[in-house]
């Protein structure tokens, strides 16, 4: 179940009370930062923590004749297992200050590790967003998500899960100024014994007062087989609290030493705090990534680069 945009979100009623409240202060930072997604924080509902997705109009399809601002809801991976899919019913919506009610969309989709996140099932326009001071109050909008019914279908059983009915609130702080960058090449030269092992990582960093390294799985994380997993992750000694954290946007690249056709994902502002780590488990497949025509194993050696800019900062409300 979605929609296609042509309609502006409908009313949700007075006793809509969405489990996750995200509000996003400074939202014109939000939309200059070009950043093609924000992900809030994990909230937790029936054992499975969750993120609110909010996607700048700059990104939709081209073939839309209008912009719109995207809501779509993730499942984060670490807790769904092997073979599992469930099934999620839940309302998408952005809070509308003058009448003091939520307007959304109902959807539903089906989260397993090969497919975590939903498409973008409610659009709002993006100049009704900021021209109706009903949404957008001091350049800040409140997003919202109700999740309705969970069904976990997995190899052993179907179940339906009882649902979480606590609020959670959190800000989301885009920095105008100030911007905090980091970069860090991380140079493997024996990349042929490190490549026996599951795991390995990087030499600690610090960017922005935190220290952070980058992780990379040879043959791929968890259920994931014929990939490089890449990963970047704030130091277990120097966490953050499970209710603030540091936005940050991350690219992460295995060079390409002999043509400079590097291999190059960009993230969307991701939220590191508590026990975080942000990547991609497919980053890149082994067959090409040890294809001798390319560079990304030169000899024995092997180089990985992580940029990323810190934009702002989150917290539980």
């Amino acid at each position: 179940m979605g929609n296609t945009g042509s309609t502006s979100p409908a009313s949700l009623g007075k006793s809509h009370v969405p489990h996750l409240q995200w509000k996003v202060h400074d939202f014109s930072a939000l939309l200059e930062t070009g950043a093609k997604s924000a992900k809030s924080a994990h909230f937790h509902c029936s054992g499975y923590k969750w993120f609110l997705k909010v996607t700048p109009p700059m990104h939709q399809k081209p073939s839309a004749e209008t912009p719109y601002v995207g809501l779509s809801l993730k499942l984060g991976r670490t807790t769904l297992k092997p073979g599992d899919t469930v099934n999620a019913v839940f309302e998408l919506s952005v809070y509308n200050h003058a009448k003091k009610i939520y307007y959304g969309r109902k959807a539903t989709h089906n989260f397993h590790l090969n497919n975590t996140c939903s498409k973008d099932e409610c659009l709002i326009p993006l100049q009704k967003l900021l021209k109706s001071s009903a949404f957008l109050v001091d350049d800040s909008c409140v997003f919202g998500v109700k999740i309705l019914k969970i069904k976990v279908c997995s190899p052993e059983k179907k179940a339906v899960m009882v649902l979480k009915k606590a609020t959670t609130l959190q800000n989301l702080f885009i920095q105008k100024k100030g911007l905090i960058k980091g970069t860090y090449t991380w140079t493997m030269d024996n990349y042929h014994e490190l490549d026996l092992k599951r795991y390995v990582c990087s030499p600690t960093f610090e960017v922005g007062g935190h220290k952070w390294h980058v992780g990379m799985y040879p043959h791929g994380c968890r259920n994931i087989t014929g990939h490089i997993s890449l990963f970047l992750y704030l130091e277990s000694s120097d966490k953050l609290c499970d209710e603030s954290g540091k936005v940050v946007e991350l690219t992460l690249s295995i060079l390409d030493q002999k043509n400079g056709k590097h291999s190059t994902i960009t993230s969307g502002l991701s939220v590191f705090g508590g026990d975080s780590s942000w990547g991609w488990p497919k980053f890149l497949t082994v067959n090409r990534f040890k294809d001798p025509s390319r560079g990304y194993v030169l000899g024995s050696r092997c180089v990985v680069k992580a940029d990323f800019t810190i934009v702002g900062s989150s917290n539980d409300g």
